[in-house]
């Protein structure tokens, strides 16, 4: 027997509450009943028990209505309607402000867990004063919650810059191309290495470089500022590396650009026992760790302005030395465990984020000794500190980079007012 639409309404409120109340499982067995009565196919039945009685808000002619699905009529919202009271208020707002400039513009997920890292951390350097009320909110809120509330903070200035590698020289068929025989991507000490050219978007090999370093097993990051991208400078750059990294060099594996495709950094390697590769040609994923520390750590900090004098190099020298340490001691990161494809949906599953310095205390072949001095530098380490640095650096290189800029602009208007 056919139902009538007010039996059917009946039978709807009398299964809806309790369907939308249940596990899977009694879902189904209610789904079945309640399409027994009603007639109704399967996927229309459990749409009506899932969303009736529920509320959807839409904008028509710029007034927003609440309409309830069940209901004859749409109820508007209005003024005097009760409101959820925000669980964050204005001041928990303007120190997660302070907290992702301090971290220099996390992600949510990033975040999170730089929050709950550092906030004890500011407090024993009496950077931050915080309630008990407070406290608790900062270390109980949600990556997606600190994305929802840093929204309209958020930059949107989105620039690329020029690859500027150039193919080295004929000893290629010396160095091997890079297998998961040669690498123990598990251990500390295995490093991918790239140049970020300071060249403005005008590609120069005589402007100032910045060479990334970035240790695979722990995400630990070195950068360098080079004069050049000349050999010498690279292989000195990366010896100065090798004696401050608080883990042995095991490898290195870089691009084929010159700068790292040459006699003097192979012999070099030979001499020391250290794994030399290189990626495969116009294939950045091969060099994916290094690559993104490209622009997280060196464009972030830096931007994509022309660098050429010797205050620039010495300014970029400074601002990379509180950089690292605030980047590997204090920023977390989340490392890809797997990516699998269903057609052209692919699925990524990130582990929990960490800081590289928090990995190498996880590492069980890392030397306690090691681990020791980590603890004790981390302890002495205030990363307002460290921001204030960067921060000084990066007013000065603006500076020293708008004068050039300035000089040129005037040189071409006192041209032009000579022709008229």
């Amino acid at each position: 027997m056919r139902l009538t639409m007010r039996e059917r309404r009946a039978v709807i409120n009398a299964t809806a509450k309790r369907y939308q109340h249940s596990r899977k499982k009694q879902r189904g067995v209610i789904l079945d009943e309640f399409i027994q009565t009603t007639g109704y196919s399967r996927k229309h039945a459990a749409w009506v028990l899932t969303n009736w009685l529920r509320k959807k808000v839409f904008t028509i002619g710029g007034r927003r209505t609440i309409y309830v699905f069940g209901l004859q009529k749409a109820k508007p919202k209005g003024k005097n309607a009760p409101k959820r009271p925000a669980t964050y208020g204005a001041d928990i707002s303007r120190l997660i402000k302070q907290l992702w400039a301090l971290a220099g513009g996390l992600c949510g997920k990033r975040l999170a867990p730089f929050i709950r890292d550092v906030v004890p951390t500011l407090e024993r350097f009496e950077e931050l004063v915080l309630t008990t009320e407070q406290r608790k909110k900062l270390l109980a809120i949600s990556p997606a919650t600190l994305d929802r509330l840093l929204a309209p903070e958020r930059a949107k200035y989105q620039l690329k810059g020029r690859a500027t590698t150039r193919p080295g020289s004929l000893l290629k068929h010396q160095i091997p191309i890079r297998t998961f025989s040669n690498w123990d991507e598990h251990r500390p000490g295995f490093l991918e290495a790239d140049l970020v050219a300071q060249d403005g978007g005008l590609p120069a090999s005589d402007v100032i470089h910045s060479l990334t370093l970035t240790d695979i097993a722990s995400g630990w990051t070195e950068v360098r500022a080079l004069r050049t991208k000349a050999r010498r400078w690279v292989l000195d750059a990366l010896k100065d590396v090798r004696e401050r990294l608080p883990f042995a060099l095991l490898g290195l594996d870089c691009d084929n650009g010159s700068e790292f495709i040459n006699d003097e950094l192979l012999l070099y390697c030979r001499d020391e026992h250290l794994t030399f590769t290189r990626s495969r040609p116009y294939r950045k994923n091969d060099n994916c760790f290094v690559e993104q520390k490209n622009y997280s750590v060196v464009r972030h900090a830096v931007g994509y302005a022309r660098m050429t004098s010797e205050e620039q190099l010495a300014c970029l020298e400074a601002l990379y030395r509180p950089l690292c340490l605030l980047t590997n001691y204090f920023l977390p990161s989340a490392k890809l465990e797997s990516k699998t494809r269903n057609g052209a949906q692919v699925t990524k599953r990130h582990d929990t984020p960490k800081t590289p310095y928090e990995r190498l205390l996880l590492d069980k072949q890392l030397d306690p000794k090691i681990k020791r001095h980590l603890r004790a530098v981390r302890h002495s380490l205030n990363p307002a500190e460290l921001r204030r640095q960067i921060t000084h650096c990066q007013e000065r290189l603006t500076i020293l980079t708008e004068k050039p800029a300035m000089t040129k602009q005037r040189k071409k208007q006192k041209h032009l007012d000579s022709i008229y």
